[in-house]
């Protein structure tokens, strides 16, 4: 549709039209003999609030959603097509290892990839919007909701948000072409750092560390281009987000020029009564209207209250026309004015839907992001002919999707037995269930309860672990967070394994030493004792649809592990929050150095995490060179280079990710003492040497001054390359401004 008759289309609605382009609900109130209940009738909503709502979420299907979709546009007045919106966080039906270890693979360009596949078969299936990315930086490991974050680093974290977007929307942003979705940023902003680690809870943050650290994710989402951002729940520094002009209208529009639509998280704009922001949903509606929220989503708010308030002159309609406008604007984008369904339909479902191609690239990306965390005495790989144990419940686990993959079927997922049996790997394999993910526990999920007991088989189990722990040259025990653990609404105080997980883990540990352990997790867990009873760890995280195969295949080498880690792994919860990217102190601690006393440190525990931010090992062994510059001054507008020589000294094939740091010596605001600029990936054989080669801008080393100016001040900086980031392998040049 042309613009022109866009506007004339706007110009022809009712009020009573516009608002209902603002209102989204759920979709199974739309269709025929819909029943509220559960949380839409917990918001207070009504079939008659629904009638003209401009936008669903939650539910998927070709068929099922071309049935409300020619439903709704029959009856409404100008035959406007609704917005299919869901939360596709990681993968549709082909599942891909949570957002966090697609974080940890450190390569943007294949998760690019991963979530055009996404998009694809959620788009085949009548899904326009998805919820996603989450670009929240994230620091607090006891927050659940880090699973679907990409780590700790503002510029890793820029990458993955470009990469998200770019895959959901097509390189070229074309939203109208079959097999794309619009992409929604979240949460708008600061919604990363609860305090205490406590879902939903209010964040304080001074501006320079928001703009520092918080910002840099949400303004390469938007840079790339992404269509919608959803503004967070929670309150930063006392102004709910969901009700601020400053951060909506000044901040996200008129600042960084976002230009798309703006949508609240699940039932925001009433929470602003229970925040006390608002004394009743028509204030909430008001607050929330005027700070620029376009689509309120799933409270009574906007859909009550928004008409009584143009029409008494509290609200001018002209913000309504806006709002109304950007979310016409989307719909025209993608095409929907000319077909509805968006390309979707059955045939298209059944020949993208967890097709071969994208099995096989979730497979690749469960190697690429499982992180290997320890390997002493390269107990790693396995070796087909010696006689192995895989003890523990996520042997046989089907659970290993997350709790945000809501269109997963558990039918799909490839267990660890299976893909040690489908591999081929199982010659010479043993099984054991050892005991369940909990015990005497209830969990509680999006709709999902489990109850764990204690059951009475439970000794019998631990004997046959035991016994063939005892009979095996090594022993895979496969451990982990039960799944509703970690997500939304899933903060834990204690973040270790489950007691009679870690009971198993250590009976085994006196029986077999060759014990490797794989940890399921959603989070960055406390492993010290992990780390003490294994010879190996492997992170796994919540690897996906295709996570039982990827395992196999790096525990028997036909892989090498790819993962690094891209949130800090504490030494103990009591550190929390630990981070590469912290502050240069007056009284730094020097590990190596004397005893001190009046200096930075704790008493009782390290400084450092137990695995810190970019580390992982992997079946190679690399040898890096010096640190080379192109040259030793830099002036403004000139580009740096910075290069080092990676030799694999191992003997298998490997990834060696090389990653660049900068630590700028001294500047007017203090500057971390790391922060991550750039990373390559090497592929290289046994005996053979590649160069990592670093463009270092101009760009790369502005900061915020103390004025909250962002400029390249003139000093001293030093560029480390290396393995993690830990590595002293640096030079420095001198900018000269």
């Amino acid at each position: 549709m042309t613009e022109e008759k866009l506007r004339a289309l706007l110009d022809s609605m009712s009020l009573e039209e516009k608002v209902g382009q603002m209102v989204q609900v759920t979709g199974a109130f739309l269709e025929e003999d819909a029943v509220i209940t559960g949380p839409a009738a917990d918001a207070g909503l009504e079939l008659s609030d629904c009638r003209l709502a401009g936008s669903i979420l939650g539910i998927a299907g070709a068929d099922r959603l071309k049935r409300i979709q020619e439903r709704y546009m029959e009856e409404h007045p100008h035959h406007i097509p609704l917005l299919m919106m869901a939360d596709v966080i990681h993968g549709y039906r082909t599942v891909f290892p949570i957002p966090l270890a697609l974080g940890a693979s450190f390569q943007p360009e294949l998760v690019e990839k991963a979530m055009g596949m996404a998009a694809e078969e959620a788009a085949s299936a009548g899904l326009h919007v998805t919820f996603s990315p989450m670009t929240d930086l994230v620091r607090d490991p006891r927050w659940g909701r880090v699973l679907e974050s990409f780590g700790e680093s503002p510029w890793l974290d820029s990458r993955m948000a470009e990469a998200y977007v770019r895959g959901y929307q097509g390189a070229d942003g074309d939203l109208s072409r079959p097999g794309r979705m619009s992409a929604c940023d979240k949460h708008f902003v600061g919604y990363g750092a609860p305090v205490a680690g406590r879902e939903y809870n209010h964040a304080e943050l001074s501006e320079h560390t928001v703009r520092e650290f918080h910002l840099p994710p949400k303004i390469a989402a938007i840079k790339a281009g992404t269509a919608c951002v959803m503004p967070a729940f929670q309150s930063l520094n006392g102004e709910p987000c969901t009700a601020s002009e400053k951060i909506v209208r000044k901040l996200l529009r008129d600042e960084l020029g976002f230009e798309g639509v703006t949508i609240s998280d699940w039932s925001a704009v009433g929470e602003l009564v229970a925040q006390g922001a608002a004394a009743d949903t028509r204030e909430a509606a008001k607050l929330a209207i005027e700070a620029g929220i376009d689509i309120d989503m799933m409270s009574v708010c906007y859909a009550r209250e928004l008409k009584g308030l143009v029409e008494s002159g509290e609200v001018e309609e002209r913000l309504v026309d806006e709002a109304v406008w950007r979310i016409l604007t989307l719909k025209n984008r993608l095409g929907l004015f000319e077909d509805p369904f968006h390309g979707s339909g059955t045939e298209a479902e059944k020949k993208t839907v967890l097709c071969q191609e994208h099995r096989d690239f979730a497979r690749k990306m469960v190697a690429e992001s499982v992180i290997l965390l320890k390997n002493e005495d390269s107990v790693l790989p396995l070796s087909r002919e010696k006689k192995t144990a895989f003890i523990g419940p996520y042997v046989d686990s089907t659970d290993t999707c997350g709790s945000w993959a809501i269109f997963q079927n558990r039918e799909d997922t490839v267990t660890l037995r299976r893909g040690v049996a489908e591999g081929g790997y199982g010659e010479n394999a043993l099984f054991c269930h050892g005991c369940d993910v909990l015990e005497n526990t209830r969990v509680l999920g999006f709709g999902v309860e489990e109850v764990f007991g204690q059951r009475e088989d439970r000794d019998e189990l631990v004997k046959q672990a035991l016994k063939a722990a005892e009979e095996a040259d090594a022993v895979v025990m496969a451990l982990g967070e039960h799944t509703l653990q970690s997500g939304e609404a899933a903060s834990r105080g204690d973040i270790t394994l489950p007691a009679q997980q870690m009971e198993l883990l250590r009976q085994v540990s006196r029986v077999n030493s060759n014990v490797i352990t794989v940890v399921y997790s959603g989070r960055p867990l406390d492993l010290r004792e992990v780390s003490a009873c294994s010879k190996a760890v492997l992170a796994v995280f919540l690897p996906g649809t295709m996570g039982g195969a990827g395992i196999a295949d790096v525990l028997f080498g036909a892989a090498s592990p790819g993962g690094r880690v891209s949130m800090s792994f504490p030494w103990s919860a009591a550190q929390i929050p630990v981070y590469h990217n912290d502050y240069s102190t007056g009284r730094p601690y020097d590990p190596a150095g004397a005893e001190q006393k009046f200096v930075s440190r704790y008493l009782d525990m390290p400084n450092s995490p137990l695995y810190p931010f970019g580390y992982g090992l992997t079946y190679g062994s690399f040898r890096y060179s010096s640190v080379t510059l192109s040259a030793e001054t830099m002036k403004a507008g000139e580009v740096l280079t910075a290069a080092v020589t990676v030799t694999n000294e191992g003997t298998a094939a490997a990834k060696e990710t090389v990653q660049l740091y900068l630590h700028d010596e001294k500047a007017t605001t203090v500057r971390p003492r790391r922060e991550l600029k750039g990373v390559k990936c090497l592929y290289l054989q046994p005996g053979e040497s590649g160069e990592a080669v670093f463009r270092i801008t101009e760009e790369m080393l502005k900061i915020w001054d103390r004025d909250m100016n962002f400029l390249a001040e003139p000093g001293t900086f030093t560029v480390y390359i290396g393995s993690d980031s830990r590595t002293e392998n640096g030079a420095g040049f001198r900018y000269e401004g």
